[in-house]
């Protein structure tokens, strides 16, 4: 009715496109309804009603594909699995798509029964508002004198306050190693009852028996960096990259396990009680550990603000701000944009 309606117009010297909007329809609608002759083809609108495939389950097969696969049977199996166990028994539902359809259709289309959905990361988001909450540690190598040889350098860091806590040289990197070294450190700290997070990567003592037997005793919650991501222990690794590349740090290969203790440790002590850290307000490590950065630092303030006071001419804006933030963050780009907006 619509073509013959758009021809008459069109015999009467109206323009094709004028009277196609008359009816609500595009010049191209009636281009495809023509087809390249004059043999009319079907309709083919989204909005036409068609008649139903005769080939079409039922709502009775529907609602039978549903118990076979929600069955205590059935219900942990893909329907990958239960159209030829079905086959198997002379029973034909409907087809492997089919099953998926309908289950789809359903909102079934996931993880059924005891199975679960894999992991597909595992979060390593923690805040550390104190020392002794959270740690971060990890091993590197040192060179040796032999060539192909490396000692082990085991260093345990708080999160917090930036301070190396434990640290040890072996000449060998062992689970069991590192199980004596957090013992150490635990007591040395004065762990006993208290809550820690021990945050590291994927390495085998990290993840060994014995260590991981350690934590569990200790009470510590073992925390690790998600699989393949190289940036998820960052801590560690920032203090690594500060440790080699001093000014100090030996160019040859240290000639004995004891040569390398003596020059690790020098560099701890230079560490942690005097190295200046940028990320602290330039407060040292040990200040922040102990408690001690807060009147560090409001003395600078101060010192500020007198000299401020001297020459207010020189200062065009507020002065340097020293507060520093109460909350540190371990990978905070794990967590979702909505928890993170009540921390900015």
């Amino acid at each position: 009715m619509c073509i013959s309606l758009i021809r008459e117009a069109a015999q009467s010297g109206c323009r094709l496109e004028k009277a196609c909007d008359e009816l609500g329809v595009s010049l191209r609608t009636l281009q495809r309804w023509v087809g390249t002759g004059d043999v009319v083809l079907a309709d083919r609108r989204t909005t036409t009603v068609r008649p139903q495939p005769g080939n079409k389950l039922s709502a009775a097969e529907r609602q039978q594909i549903l118990e076979v696969a929600n069955s205590e049977e059935f219900a942990s199996l893909p329907p990958s699995q239960i159209v030829p166990g079905l086959a198997d028994r002379g029973v034909y539902l409907a087809s492997e798509s089919s099953f998926y359809r309908v289950l789809r259709s359903a909102s079934q289309q996931h993880h059924r029964g005891r199975a679960r959905k894999p992991s597909t990361r595992v979060v390593t988001s923690h805040c550390a508002t104190a020392p002794n909450q959270v740690w971060s540690w990890d091993i590197t190598w040192v060179p040796a004198a032999v060539k192909g040889r490396y000692y082990y350098w085991y260093m345990m860091l708080d999160v917090f306050s930036r301070k190396i806590v434990g640290h040890e040289v072996h000449e060998a990197e062992s689970t069991e190693l590192a199980a004596l070294l957090m013992r150490r450190v635990s007591l040395a700290e004065g762990l006993a009852g208290r809550p820690l997070v021990l945050h590291s990567d994927n390495g085998s003592p990290m993840k060994g028996a014995t260590m991981l037997a350690t934590l569990e005793n200790l009470g510590v919650v073992a925390s690790f960096s998600r699989p393949r991501v190289s940036n998820d222990n960052a801590f560690a690794e920032s203090l690594f990259r500060t440790c080699k590349y001093r000014p100090d740090y030996p160019r040859r290969p240290f000639a004995s396990v004891d040569e390398a203790r003596g020059w690790t440790q020098r560099f701890v002590r230079w560490y942690n009680h005097e190295h200046k850290h940028s990320a602290l307000k330039f407060v040292t490590p040990a200040q922040r550990h102990s408690g001690v950065a807060a009147a560090v630092l409001t003395q600078r303030k101060a010192v500020y603000a007198q000299a401020r006071a001297r020459n207010p001419q020189r200062w065009t804006r507020s002065t340097r701000n020293w507060e520093l933030k109460d909350e540190v963050w371990l990978n905070p780009e794990r967590m979702q944009p909505e928890e993170l907006k009540q921390f900015a």
